[in-house]
């Protein structure tokens, strides 16, 4: 273990919560954090020190060599790891299945879809998006759930319509129009 490693795990410590995430991403930046490197810190760490290796992947790894740490803290229920791993690395690495599922992961979890990187660009005319929320919306309309808000802000970048923003249990969940397949399943 480097020293630089003990000051990244200290970072909560010594500059408080508000200022250890920038702490910990200057000492990986400082210290050129390889992927290997970057695994080993995000194994070993707390949810703080995994969520500073999660936001430092898109400036540290340009390729995916390091989606297995996005997958792992979109595998949780962790608000805080969930928001990380939706950021730029996620943005330009996860193939459209698993990055629909990320989706769906913050409006399961209750995760601002701000988080998530690239939205209106990826979700632009994206069919299997739009039937994954509209099948989400029924089943939550269905058990006599609310519809998370965020829902309809999303549906509404996949396709020219979107859900009426207050839905009464009752009332059906339009289906989404047909579009080509892209030979891509959920």
């Amino acid at each position: 273990m480097h020293s630089w490693e003990l000051r990244f795990a200290e970072a909560g410590r010594r500059c408080g919560p508000e200022y250890a995430d920038a702490a910990r991403l200057l000492l990986l930046h400082a210290a050129g954090a390889d992927p290997a490197t970057l695994t080993r810190i995000y194994a070993q760490g707390n949810a703080a020190e995994r969520r500073a290796v999660l936001h430092a992947l898109p400036h540290l790894v340009p390729g995916p060599q390091a989606l297995q740490l996005v997958e792992d803290a979109l595998r949780t229920n962790d608000t805080r790891l969930v928001a990380a791993a939706v950021g730029p690395y996620a943005a330009e690495h996860l193939d459209p299945h698993n990055w629909r599922h990320a989706v769906l992961k913050c409006l399961f979890t209750g995760v601002s879809v701000d988080a998530v990187a690239g939205l209106a660009e990826r979700a632009r005319a994206d069919a299997e998006l739009a039937r994954m929320l509209v099948d989400y919306a029924n089943e939550r309309t269905a058990a006599g759930r609310p519809i998370p808000e965020d829902l309809h802000r999303v549906l509404a970048l996949t396709t020219p319509w979107a859900l009426p923003t207050a839905p009464s249990a009752s009332s059906a969940v339009p289906s989404p129009p047909s579009a080509p397949s892209t030979g891509e399943e959920s």
